[in-house]
């Protein structure tokens, strides 16, 4: 009984890896929605962003999060674009 409560508590606790990706994109899809904003152009702003940002600096693509938050008067895109490390020198792409 006692392991059972323990494996509980850790599914609880233990991270979700599908979870919050797919936390992530509804909360984009909604974002889209508010702002006026259609996805093919969030996804090309995407791709340019980390084209940009990749020919300086080594990015975790597969932790990066990029969200859109609408309030009353303002609409803003976040992006967290984890670094591994910095480029010695620059590439050209």
């Amino acid at each position: 009984m006692f392991k059972d409560i323990i494996s509980t508590l850790n599914s609880w606790t233990a991270p979700k890896k599908s979870r919050y990706p797919a936390k992530n994109r509804l909360q984009l899809v909604i974002a889209h929605d508010r702002a006026g904003v259609n996805p093919e152009m969030i996804d090309k702003m995407r791709q340019e962003i980390i084209e940009v940002v990749s020919r300086y600096l080594d990015i975790d693509v597969d932790e990066m999060e990029f969200s859109i938050q609408s309030n009353d008067r303002t609409t803003s895109l976040s992006a967290n674009l984890p670094i591994r490390k910095v480029k010695r020198t620059p590439t050209n792409t």
